[in-house]
């Protein structure tokens, strides 16, 4: 018999995420997760994915993976360390270090992996993590793993930061201090001010610490966020995953040799979980092949995030500070950004609603991205759906 006490908490609170707003609904595709989905037998126009360059379903990476399966199976079969280390493994890293200007890199599972290894193999409670507020959940969960204090700062509030980073230091109670930053923020597109943030921690000696997950494959002309800023020599940590504009899944972090020497035999995610498969190193390989031979699907990408980004405003619908092809449709209370998501599903766009504890309570929004694989006449078709629902419901 289950326990009468997990049954209450969970209907009782379940009851009130429905009744708030805050009840996510999982669909279930049909389809590819490409530009035109499926689901429940009904074809959408897909503006809810992180497939930024539409490599989840191109054929060369299929190929490669395939490919892949029949010379090394479908696992890699243990742990790293012990004999999970395939040679597309040494050639993923050596080419992620070279993609991302650096001396090293490690592979990990995914993204959130990334974080929670590599922040708890270096930080300890004798140090302090300055973290700015709007950072992912990952980064957060391992700040809080490593059991270091954490100082968060205003969103790339500068000042703020530069405040609370002398105080740190000058209070002499930590052995290290590190900030962290997103590289671009997934929920309102915004590029953090990496030359500042840069400046602030040579000022202070703090580690600087990059999670580039929405910024790999999308600025410097793929490279990322550190690349577009030119300071590669400047950050220790570039993290990043390889489930967005890569197309497969996984993270890595980059830096130099020694930091990607110890987490090798430090960080825990990497010591006591299965190495990623040969299929995903493969593809993860040749999607990098593809960014460092030609800049055409980044160049799409931001054409059609430009495209989409001047028909919403037109219209009068809130896209924020966005400086990337991310374009949130900000509406503020939950329950109307819950309709209005799913008026557009209904309508024919997949545009799902963001509301907390994603993102702070009162700033709810449909997160739109285009990828460099939708069409023109695709996203003409979605932003007059746009139009047609925000008239119905009096928001524009």
């Amino acid at each position: 018999m289950s326990s009468t006490a997990l049954d209450s908490f969970l209907n009782k609170s379940l009851q009130d995420l429905k009744e708030n707003g805050l009840f996510n609904d999982i669909d279930q595709l049909e389809s590819p997760n490409g530009p035109i989905i499926k689901i429940a037998g009904r074809k959408l126009i897909n503006l809810s994915s992180n497939n930024y360059l539409g490599l989840a379903t191109d054929q060369r990476l299929k190929e490669a993976a395939i490919k892949a399966i029949e010379e090394f199976g479908v696992g890699a079969g243990a742990v790293r360390t012990i004999n999970g280390t395939l040679k597309l493994h040494i050639e993923l890293e050596e080419k992620l270090a070279q993609f991302k200007h650096t001396e090293a890199a490690i592979a990990y599972q995914s993204g959130f992996n990334c974080n929670m290894a590599a922040i708890s193999a270096v930080m300890n409670k004798q140090d302090g993590i300055l973290s700015d507020e709007l950072n992912h959940a990952s980064i957060i969960d391992g700040c809080r793993l490593s059991g270091a204090k954490i100082i968060t700062y205003r969103h790339s509030d500068m000042e703020d930061l530069r405040s609370k980073a002398k105080q740190a230091v000058e209070s002499r109670q930590f052995n290290k201090v590190m900030v962290i930053t997103d590289g671009v923020f997934s929920m309102d597109g915004d590029i953090a001010k990496l030359p500042e943030i840069v400046d602030i921690a040579e000022e202070f000696d703090l580690i600087t610490y990059v999670d580039d997950a929405h910024g790999s494959g999308v600025l410097g002309d793929g490279a990322g966020t550190v690349k577009h800023f030119g300071l590669s020599d400047k950050v220790d940590f570039q993290i990043g995953t390889l489930s967005k504009a890569i197309g497969v899944v996984g993270g890595y972090v980059a830096g130099k040799k020694s930091l990607i020497d110890w987490l090798k035999v430090r960080s825990r995610p990497f010591l006591f979980s299965t190495a990623m498969t040969p299929a995903d190193a493969a593809a993860c390989l040749k999607a990098i092949d593809l960014l460092t031979e030609s800049t055409e699907l980044n160049q799409r990408l931001w054409d059609n995030g430009n495209y989409l980004k001047k028909g919403l405003s037109q219209l009068g619908f809130d896209i924020g500070e966005s400086e990337t092809p991310i374009t949130p449709c900000i509406i503020g209370e939950e329950v109307l950004t819950q309709k209005f998501s799913k008026r557009l599903i209904e309508e024919g766009v997949y545009a799902k609603g963001i509301v907390f504890p994603t993102v702070s309570k009162g700033t709810g929004r449909v997160r739109n991205m285009p990828t460099a694989v939708h069409t023109k006449e695709m996203l003409d078709t979605a932003i007059s759906i746009y139009e047609k629902v925000g008239k119905e419901l009096g928001m524009i």
